[in-house]
């Protein structure tokens, strides 16, 4: 067994507060159900930020230029998939931005499945792993039509704080302390 199959049997979640029935496991972010996941988030998000549905074309160019992933991998990130009764339906990314910082990214849930767990099991999996690469405090941005996202996140334990990067889309900031 290699590094990368521990850490995904130390990162599963059965259950837990809020989390039944959900696992959450690493997977390759160019694997085929974090593909699907990934463009799922994607077209949610843009689709919210332009008031359209996003086209495929539209995707797949996004996935490529603005949204690549490929810096969550170990030894510095990792990419996690929410299963529900063994179907992928949530997923997230976590890296690190320095030796004490992590940042949380393409944090989804499928919207049929909001308020089941799936955020909140997907966020202690995350937080575990943030850990795990020396972390000891993570954070995230987000943008205001993003409700459901600002509302876990303050449920969780997250605060807002100060920017900390400069991304055009970013409206709100936040913050925990591992």
């Amino acid at each position: 067994m290699d590094s990368t199959d521990t850490r995904a049997s130390a990162h599963t979640n059965t259950g837990g507060v809020g989390g039944e029935g959900w696992s959450v496991a690493p997977e390759p972010y160019t694997a085929p159900d974090p593909v699907v996941l990934r463009r799922a988030y994607y077209a949610e998000l843009a689709g919210r930020y332009y008031h359209r549905t996003m086209t495929e074309a539209e995707i797949d160019e996004a996935l490529i230029v603005d949204f690549p992933d490929d810096d969550l991998v170990p030894p510095t990130g990792e990419f996690l998939v929410g299963r529900l009764a063994g179907v992928p339906l949530a997923c997230g990314g976590v890296r690190l931005l320095d030796p004490e910082t992590a940042e949380l990214t393409r944090v989804y849930v499928d919207p049929r499945t909001r308020g089941t767990g799936g955020g909140a099991a997907v966020l202690a999996a995350l937080e575990d792993v943030a850990r795990s690469l020396g972390a000891r405090r993570v954070v995230l941005d987000t943008r205001s039509d993003l409700v459901e996202a600002r509302g876990l996140y303050a449920k969780h334990g997250y605060d807002e704080i100060p920017a900390y990067n400069d991304s055009e889309y970013a409206q709100h900031w936040f913050g925990k302390r591992l």
